[in-house]
């Protein structure tokens, strides 16, 4: 797959799964790797934009394991894009499917 179209896929399920439950980094990563081939290059950079455009907020937690963990947690403007972008990929799997025929297993 085009990692161009790939990372734009990404940033919705990361958008998803953080509006899902507020979480670490490692376990946004660890969600989506159980799923997809996407590895913590793609996450993370993915995060810091997202934070960056006002879509999560973040704040600490102590850890057993060592230094605080960044917990991710979508905000108001967060759940308003996610819930754009879902209306956008259903439409467009919509138009694909119209296309090509729909999708089986």
């Amino acid at each position: 797959m085009n990692s161009q179209l790939k990372r734009g896929i990404v940033e919705i399920i990361v958008l998803k799964v953080v509006s899902d439950r507020s979480q670490s980094s490692f376990n946004v990563i660890e969600t989506l790797s159980s799923k997809l081939s996407v590895s913590e290059n793609t996450v993370y950079p993915i995060l810091r934009r997202l934070t960056k455009q006002g879509y999560f907020k973040t704040h600490t937690v102590p850890s057993p394991l060592g230094a605080p963990k960044k917990v991710y947690e979508i905000t108001a403007l967060g759940t308003e894009k996610l819930q754009m972008f879902l209306n956008e990929w259903r439409l467009f799997l919509k138009q694909v499917f119209d296309i090509l025929g729909g999708y089986e297993t």
